[in-house]
């Protein structure tokens, strides 16, 4: 779905070719809400990650350049794809968890079953969920150009929350 998105964009618009500068993407934006949203679940506030999930894209289509289609794409798969790397940071850390796991209940004779397989397809099957979710957000929008914009978003909505649920599976085994 993505390579999808991303081939209309170019398609779209040479607009993006045409731009002499990307709007400005700032990620310290969503480091910061983060760390906040952890000190407010500290002191037992409502307010979680998620509601940090969008503020750095939302900050960049203010900016110059992100008004536009091909802008608010930008915007959109920048922040995304800081959410992605979050999401492989915590996968690769949670695999490892799990086969090590696997490897002390091999050896334990442990009744519990396998992590690591199921750990693989529990992602396997996510990223179907994500790209057909996505899918349809896109065909939603027919013909219209926000068709763009509302793939990436919902891509790097769904993104996010993945590598939020990886994150928290990560804290509870002790990670960081």
């Amino acid at each position: 779905m993505r390579g999808l998105v991303i081939a209309f964009t170019v398609i779209a618009g040479g607009a993006m070719a045409q731009d002499a500068e990307l709007p400005a993407f700032d990620p310290t934006l969503l480091e910061t809400c983060l760390d906040n949203a952890s000190l407010r679940a500290e002191q037992g506030d409502d307010k979680d990650a998620e509601s940090c999930i969008g503020v750095a894209a939302e900050q960049c289509m203010e900016g110059e350049g992100g008004y536009s289609t091909s802008g608010m794409f930008q915007c959109l798969q920048q922040e995304s794809d800081w959410w992605d790397a979050r999401l492989n940071d915590s996968y690769s850390a949670l695999m490892a968890s799990a086969e090590n796991m696997d490897r002390e209940a091999a050896e334990g004779d442990s009744p519990a079953g396998e992590q690591a397989p199921l750990l693989k397809d529990m992602q396997r099957r996510w990223i179907e969920f994500r790209d057909a979710a996505c899918a349809y957000e896109y065909s939603r929008w027919g013909m219209g150009s926000g068709r763009i914009p509302a793939g990436e978003n919902c891509h790097m909505i769904l993104t996010a929350r993945q590598a939020l649920w990886l994150e928290e599976y990560r804290r509870e085994d002790g990670g960081n």
